[in-house]
């Protein structure tokens, strides 16, 4: 598609200029690099539309040379094509948890394989005809916040979908998709009454060419009383062990192309494949429960989120006594995992587990509710919050 650059990175001279000349050839522009840093600063000067590069890297290990690129606003949405001159499946799936978008090994076959899948990449960008709004704030991707938790039974899945919901309702203008990425089977599916048969492993086996954003605002359910669309998450073990894990980051950028806020609930299930994600985010909400073999788990996670080079700024910590009212006080919770807690969920007793049974919203069935003012005040805080460090991302 002509006018589109890529940028080729190859350590191998004879391979780059190759790659670089039948590129021209099809009529794209072209950049190259022979380092894996040099590429990382054209990438950010230049703003290619696609980066295909060897993994086999001179100067950087290739896990980082991905998530740099993935973690950085000006990079997070480019597609990322790998043609290895190394056939090790090991190489491939680092490459593929670190967020490429397809992976080839050199030959004369994948030349081929390689023209039509650039050919697609570029055919599906084309915009789908949205509905004039303001958005949130002036960037391409929209909004990421990731939902975390450290163990299982802390609720995560439930405030994500209300949270989701409130944002929904603070800016009723805006695009708002949750995506379940818990598993092996989701759950929000269950609290919204969602039983679709579209959700994310469907969805993952689809051609990439064709889950477009047009197709995401065409046959996302949006459930009753929740106002967001939805991408569920595997209705069971088989569909979860059976799923695509290299399309999801594929899928997750499409996403953040086409709505103002893409709500990820990856639950407990931290991974190499959710990290690349959770690195991506603009904001990670971490639910914490009030016993203490959960807040000192959250001490472990936040601490290798720490390592992985997220800030503790970006951390959104709520505790949740919604789900158990005896336990460690919010104090005595912020002195061990060594954050802020940004919001405490109250105690609700069985009113809890009621609205999630009836699949509606807490602030719908419990309007004067003390959590449903927590919740929209959280809300606000979190709209306000993760606005501010995108917009000082891109200052």
């Amino acid at each position: 598609m002509a006018g589109k650059t890529i940028l080729v990175l190859d350590e191998n001279d004879t391979s780059r200029v190759f790659l670089s000349t039948m590129l021209r050839k099809k009529r794209y522009q072209t950049l190259e690099a022979s380092l894996g840093r040099e590429a990382l600063i054209f990438a950010w000067r230049d703003h290619p539309d696609l980066i295909l590069f060897d993994p086999v890297l001179p100067d950087l290990k290739v896990e980082e040379f991905i998530q740099r690129l993935r973690q950085d606003a000006r990079t997070g949405m480019i597609p990322l094509i790998a043609l290895s001159r190394d056939a090790n499946p090991t190489l491939r799936e680092i490459c593929v948890n670190a967020g490429v978008t397809e992976y080839f090994i050199k030959s004369s076959g994948a030349l081929s394989a390689l023209e039509q899948v650039v050919e697609k990449i570029f055919s599906a960008e084309t915009p789908p005809v949205l509905e004039e709004k303001p958005a949130p704030v002036e960037n391409k991707a929209g909004l990421l916040i990731v939902f975390l938790s450290a163990k299982g039974g802390t609720g995560t899945s439930s405030l994500c979908a209300n949270l989701a919901m409130n944002i929904k309702v603070h800016e009723p203008e805006a695009r708002v998709v949750v995506a379940d990425l818990v598993l092996p089977i989701g759950s929000i599916g269950q609290i919204v009454g969602y039983k679709g048969s579209i959700n994310l492993a469907t969805v993952a086996d689809l051609p990439a060419a064709q889950t477009n954003g047009e197709y995401f605002h065409k046959n996302l359910p949006q459930p009753e009383l929740w106002k967001f669309q939805l991408l569920a998450g595997s209705p069971d073990p088989q569909q979860g062990n059976n799923l695509k894990g290299d399309r999801i980051g594929q899928i997750i950028q499409m996403l953040r192309s086409s709505y103002d806020y893409i709500i990820l609930d990856i639950g407990r299930a931290l991974s190499r494949i959710s990290l690349p994600l959770i690195q991506q985010a603009d904001l990670i909400t971490l639910i914490v429960s009030t016993d203490q073999s959960t807040i000192h788990l959250t001490k472990i996670v936040r601490e290798y989120l720490k390592s992985q080079g997220i800030e503790d700024q970006r951390i959104y910590a709520i505790l949740n006594r919604a789900v158990g009212l005896e336990g460690l006080t919010k104090n005595e919770t912020e002195g061990i995992i060594g954050i802020p807690i940004k919001m405490t969920m109250p105690y609700m007793g069985s009113n809890f587990t009621l609205a999630n049974n009836l699949n509606q919203p807490i602030t719908t069935k419990y309007p004067r509710d003390t959590a449903s003012i927590v919740l929209k005040d959280a809300t606000e805080s979190m709209v306000k919050l993760v606005q501010s460090l995108r917009n000082r991302q891109n200052a």
